[in-house]
């Protein structure tokens, strides 16, 4: 399986529709963490923009994207912007690797 980043951009406007769908979202993550998919996630920090960043195996993009689909976050429209990346890991691969 591929790595792949993905991130979230959030707005301020959503902030309380996210507090509504957060336990959810958080459901959704625990599921793929403990299933082997989400290798780490985290919020970035209080003086950076709202957003989020996951480390996700895959089989492909689109199969990352379809997973990433049914996050609450993403079907409620909480999310202004969202990338998938591959993450070819150069340093700390056999890390990962052992993680998953």
């Amino acid at each position: 399986m591929a790595t792949f980043a993905v991130t979230y951009a959030y707005t301020d406007a959503t902030a309380g529709r996210r507090d509504e769908h957060r336990p959810r979202h958080v459901e959704f993550l625990k599921t793929q963490f403990d299933g082997g998919r989400l290798i780490t996630s985290g919020p970035f920090g209080s003086e950076e923009a709202p957003g989020a960043l996951l480390i996700l195996k895959g089989e492909s993009k689109s199969d990352v994207e379809a997973l990433m689909d049914q996050d609450p976050f993403f079907s409620n429209n909480l999310i202004e912007e969202r990338t998938i990346r591959q993450w070819n890991i150069f340093f700390g691969a056999e890390r990962v690797d052992a993680a998953c």
